[in-house]
Formats: structure tokens, sequence, C-alpha cells
């Protein structure tokens, strides 16, 4: 009934963020699984781990059979444990499937097949402390990256230069040094600009294509500021934060950062999105050759799906994703929640949550982070490690004879040494972490070349900027009854239009107003956010009253509820 931080000078120091604090009541809600269930007729039935464990082999060997194994896809959260993931990756391929992935609100995967890398956050968390000029891109740190925001801020005192490229001017309690706060469609030519003024500032040259595409940008004020405070400093750094990772042209955000960074001498990183992003990317929980990505699943809608840990909600389009599984002819849930699942799930597997089960996490700076379970699991509930296994075995495939989870480290660490060697702990954990962490080290790496970069006109429309709020950003997280009742949840819940946007339309706090994307429509209660880009919409995902409207970003249209209920 407590949760406190371990203390980690180079890590997360002596600090516990209020998430992390209190997620745990989400442990005890009304909504977890904790037996088997198979859909019998329309109606759930409790059944034994046998018998489900059975019902899902089968029917994935079915799927298979009749329409192929490329008509089954897999879906993994990235705060899944490594070994989860991992054995999750081994069983779709094993099948003969390529479409697996863990990146569930990427919208833009266009660079798969050139990256080839881990994205990470290209420094260690502790070296934050020693930057003299940094550049955020789309990211809302205070609520994404608590202890990264902290580092920061301790940082500024010190003389760090922040400089922000963002959608919103968000209070980050910390002195900014130049910002340039402008629409999501505005974000790739901004970077541009930057990119662009660093250039004349170095004398250096960009590859030929991205010289070209920036060419006919005007370079801003603020952008020159942003590249003079950049090109000025010896240790620099860019970041792209979960806006700019979440974005339909995260491919070219990512190509001019990384650009901007070489070109002032700096470091280029990610702020990775959930706790294990790092790990999922490291043990190739991404599509194969032909794959299709999280998205794909959903344009594509597949005959099967095996989902771990996933819910609607942690997808970038909740509506599609919900319309997708709904289609599918079988439906397997590994979760400790039903949620959203008993709807369209043919079999409900209770897995447990990292609290009560052993695993590891890779962190965003890249360090192996392995723990055990401190609680028993609940009811019926198994590690889904243990599950994924036996599931492995009922499918006749190879290479799920892992007797514990030291044996899985060790396989992902590509060691060849004997199972018995490491069951009879003749090969320490402390050794296996050691070969595992050199093993994540290899794959550690952000460059990004061979893309075609287009600048494209800004959206003319209204557009929607759909975060993910703080306290909605997992399954654990959402069930939280303390975290739910603070003001930061429940402002996610408003429809935050930017100052423009409501004196257009004549909109005041507190109004009801209807928000339509793609045809689908919400109404929530309005806010007026003053820091919001002209033109932008803040209408958070992850929430059950917004899974509706669909993708992430885009462009949306507002009305106040009243007259859009007198037109019809």
């Amino acid at each position: 009934m407590r949760v406190l931080p371990l203390e980690n000078d180079a890590i997360n120091e002596c600090w516990l963020t209020d998430k992390d604090r209190f997620s745990y009541e989400g442990l005890n809600s009304d909504d977890r699984l904790t037996k088997p269930m198979m859909k019998i007729g329309d109606a759930w039935t409790e059944v034994d781990w046998p018998i489900a464990l059975q019902a899902v082999a089968e029917g994935l060997k079915q799927i298979k059979a009749t329409h192929g194994a490329e008509s089954i896809a897999a879906l993994g959260a990235p705060h899944q444990t490594l070994e989860e993931l991992y054995l999750l990756n081994k069983l779709v391929r094993g099948l003969g499937s390529n479409n697996i992935d863990t990146r569930l609100r990427q919208a833009d995967t266009s660079a798969d097949g050139k990256f080839t890398g881990v994205r990470w956050l290209g420094m260690k968390v502790a070296d934050i402390g020693q930057l003299q000029s940094v550049l955020v891109v789309g990211s809302t740190l205070r609520k994404e990256h608590p202890l990264i925001a902290n580092r920061l801020r301790q940082a500024a005192k010190r003389g760090l230069a922040i400089n922000i490229v963002h959608v919103a001017d968000d209070e980050l309690l910390v002195k900014v040094a130049n910002k340039v706060i402008i629409r999501p469609s505005e974000l790739v030519a901004t970077l541009g600009a930057i990119a662009k003024a660093l250039v004349e500032i170095k004398t250096g040259t960009l590859p030929g294509e991205v010289a070209h595409a920036i060419a006919g940008i005007t370079v801003s004020a603020e952008a020159k500021a942003i590249a003079q405070s950049l090109a000025a400093k010896e240790k620099a750094a860019v970041l792209l934060g979960n806006v700019a990772q979440h974005h339909p042209q995260f491919t070219l955000l990512h190509v001019l950062a990384q650009e901007i960074a070489r070109l002032c001498g700096g470091t280029f990183g990610f702020l990775a999105e959930a706790a294990n992003s790092v790990g999922a990317g490291v043990v190739g929980a991404w599509p194969g050759k032909d794959g299709l990505c999280a998205q794909g699943m959903v344009c594509e809608p597949r005959k099967a799906y095996l989902l771990l840990g996933v819910e609607p909600e942690d997808c970038y389009d909740p509506r599609a994703t919900m319309a997708a599984l709904k289609v599918a002819t079988f439906v397997v849930a590994l979760a400790s929640f039903k949620g959203e699942m008993a709807q369209v799930a043919d079999v409900m597997l209770p897995i447990a949550p990292f609290t009560e089960t052993a695993g590891t996490f890779v962190n965003l700076e890249g360090t192996v982070q392995s723990f055990n379970g401190v609680v028993k699991p609940l009811g019926d509930t198994r590690p889904a490690w243990k599950v994924l296994r036996v599931l492995g075995n009922l499918l006749d495939l190879s290479g799920f004879e892992q007797e514990n989870i030291n044996a899985i480290r060790n396989e992902i660490a590509g060691n060849e040494i004997a199972r018995s060697e490491i069951a009879g702990n003749e090969i320490a954990g402390s050794e296996i972490s050691a070969d595992l962490q050199a093993f994540v080290n290899g794959k550690l790496n952000n460059t990004l070349g061979g893309i075609k970069v287009e600048i494209v006109a800004a959206s003319a429309g209204i557009e929607r900027v759909g975060e993910v709020p703080i306290y909605a950003a997992d399954a654990l997280v959402r069930r939280a009854s303390s975290l739910q009742k603070t003001v930061d949840a429940k402002n996610a819940k408003r429809a935050w239009l930017a100052t423009d946007v409501a004196a257009n339309l004549g909109v005041a706090n507190g109004m009801e107003v209807r928000v339509t994307q793609d045809g689908n429509s919400v109404t929530l209660t309005a806010a007026i956010d003053a820091g919001l880009a002209a033109g932008c919409v803040r209408v958070a995902t992850s929430l059950a009253e917004t899974a509706a409207l669909g993708a992430m970003f885009g462009t949306i249209a507002i009305e106040k509820a009243a007259m859009a209920a007198a037109a019809e």
C-alpha cells in the first residue's frame, strides 16, 4: 500500500512522480482480470488455464491454416517487460507472420526498412545536467517526462539555455531562452528553418535532398535565435518528445532534428514514451519484412489478433482499432484488466502487471533494469512470459523451453549457454545482466538516412492536438482512483481551444461544444488555452470520452453544442 523511489543518482536521484506513487491503486481495480475467460456464444465464461490455452492454440492454428500466417497480427504494449515482448515476437515469427508492433501511437513508419537502430536518449540521463543548450521539440515536458524536466530545470539554474519548439506554450516553471509555438502541421517547416539558419551560422552543409527541400523556407527571428543558441555552445542537444514521435510526419522531424544536432555538433535523442519503448526495439518487436505496423494492422484488418497488455486507448486511432478488432475472426487478449477487450475478444488471459512478476525494462538512456515481483499474483493471474512459453509449446514451435526468467534474458543476450547451467544457478544473474547490457548497447542508434524530405503547406482547418494526458498514459494509471480525481485528469476531459478559435466561434469557458473528426462527434466542455498555437484545439486521446473521434492529429470541426442540437 505504499510506493517509494529506489534512489539512483544517475537516473531518478531521489524523486518519484505522483503518477508512479499512486498508480498502484489500479492493481486492485474492480476491472482486474483474474481468471481465464472464453466467450461462449455471447456470454463470458470462466475456464481453467489448460482449456483457455488450448483454445488459443487451436484458434491460431485454424486461422493460419485457413487464411495464411499473414492474417495473424500481434500488438504489444511498450509497458510490458523485455522478456514478454521477446517471447511475443518469437511466437509470432514462429507462426510465420511478420505483423508485430509495439509502437502503438506512432502514425508514421515510413522509415521502416531504412532505419535499423533503436531510438534512445542519445546520452545518459545524468549528462543532461552538463548541457549548455538544448532544443526540445514537441514535448509537454512537465507532464510527459517530469524527472527529465526537473533535470533541465536544475541545469537551467546553472546556465543551460532551453529552447522550445512545440504546439503549446505550457508553463515549464523554468526560464526559456527561445521558443516557437506553432501548429502541428508547421513543425516540419520550423525545424527546416532552424536547420537552414544553422547552415549559415556554422557555414555547414546539408544532404542534397534536405537542402533542396528547405531552400524556399523563410527563417524567422525565433528560428534564427534557436540556431544561434545551439551553435554558440559546446554541449548542445536536440530531443524529440511525444508530440513529435506521434506526429504524422515523424520521419521528417527525425531527419531534420538529426541534421540540426549534427550541424551544431550536439547530441540527438528521443524522450521515450513508455517504460520499455527502447526495450521493445531491442528485442525486435517491430514489423519484419513485408510486415504491417500497428496502424497498418488497423487500416488493413487481420483475421486474428494477439494483444499483449494492449487496450484500444493505447493506440493512435482508438476508434479504428476497435473497428478492426470487431471484424476479426479471433482475438486473444493477454491482459491485466478486462476494459474494452470484453467487447471484442474471444479469449482473455489474465497476466501479471509488473508488480506481480519478474522482468526487465530498458529505460530511455538504454540502461537495463531487472526487477522481481513484490506481491503475489492476484487470483489465477500468471506471468505473461510463462503464458507465451506454454503457447509456443502448444503451437509446436521450437525455442520455448525456458525454465526461468534468467534463461530468457540469457537468450536475448545471444549467449549459447546450456539451460541446465542457468537453472543450476552456475551463471550469476549479474553476469547475464552484463551480457544483456552489452547486447542493448550494440542496438542503440538514432541515425536515419536515405529519406526524401518534402515540406508541405500547413493545414488550413482547425487542427487537433491529441496528446496523451499524464494520468491516462497506460492501463494501470487510468484505473488509479486518486489520480483520476486530480485537476490534471479532470482538465484532460475538456476541449481546450486556442484563443483565436474560441473568439471566432464565440465560445467561452464552461460552454458545451461538439467536436467532429472524420464524421464522428463527441460533446465536451470547452476551456480556453491562451498558450495553444493559433488554429488548434487540444482534445486528449486515451480517454473514453474522446475515443470515438479517432486519430490523434488531423483536421476537426468545432461548434457550440446548443447550435449543433438546434441544427439537427
